[in-house]
């Protein structure tokens, strides 16, 4: 198994602002590379070509197509402004583009405005709580310990699409910041797995990612992450997700749009 950590310092400058790696075969979801690994390399190239970055608010990504072998991060400066910075990034493979990622980043701003993000609900330790996948797991999911806290496993013919998770990153070495964290939040299956009855395709297709207090994250930490689906019709659902620290309290929110092809 790759550790997370080895894969950033992986990261090679190829000329004219783009950066390549090459992520094992321990990092991939069926025939592509792990869909919250690409954001994280993507975010990991912005913070390459841009220094001194403030902190990332949101991000935008679109799982375009199969992402194996050597990749090519292709970041760029959309605009630069006085507090806030975007930035798109451009995942490469096989001269493909397979993913593409619109990231924000603000610095702090006064206001008197506050609103908390709702706080976790009420479920085991993660101690007290068994391992997540069985026997069948894709090779990715190796690199993080995760729990069932409440829901349903994938495959269990749940009426409900819910899945309730304590997740962390397996590497004691994974480093502090958002490029772990975005690594980490979409380890989670899609929600409208649990639905099935039977194995079949399911691919995310799009991922909005809104941080509310990223400051709370340690990589070494739990996290309590949850992922509902919210509508399903015409062979595509839309989920909610949220993560919450330790103690109950948000990290971020975020969206999926979903392809259901059983």
């Amino acid at each position: 198994m790759t550790p997370f950590h080895h894969l950033l310092a992986g990261l090679s400058f190829a000329g004219d602002g783009q950066w390549t790696v090459n992520a094992s075969e321990d990092w991939r979801q069926g025939r592509t590379l792990y869909g919250g690994l690409s954001a994280a390399l993507c975010h990991a190239a912005c913070l390459e070509l841009v220094a001194d970055l403030p902190p990332l608010r949101s991000a935008q990504i679109a799982f375009i197509g199969p992402a194996a072998g050597e990749a090519l991060l292709r970041p760029s400066i959309l605009r630069q402004g006085k507090s806030v910075s975007y930035l798109n990034c451009d995942l490469i493979a096989e001269g493909a583009l397979a993913t593409r990622c619109l990231f924000a980043f603000g610095g702090e701003r006064p206001s008197g405005f506050r609103l908390d993000a709702a706080a976790a609900p009420s479920v085991p330790s993660p101690e007290a709580c068994d391992p997540f996948f069985g026997d069948r797991y894709p090779a990715f999911a190796a690199n993080f310990d995760m729990r069932l806290a409440g829901g349903a496993r994938p495959v269990t013919g749940s009426a409900a699409g819910e899945i309730l998770v304590w997740a962390r990153h397996r590497d004691p070495q994974a480093p502090a910041g958002l490029t772990s964290l975005l690594a980490l939040a979409d380890a989670l299956p899609p929600a409208s797995i649990t639905r099935f009855s039977a194995p079949a395709a399911i691919s995310s297709m799009t991922w909005q990612v809104d941080l509310v207090d990223a400051g709370r994250y340690q990589p070494d930490q739990w996290v309590l992450m949850r992922s509902c689906d919210e509508a399903v019709q015409h062979g595509y659902s839309g989920q909610s997700m949220m993560m919450w620290d330790a103690s109950g309290s948000p990290i971020l929110v975020g969206r999926q749009c979903v392809a259901i092809f059983g």
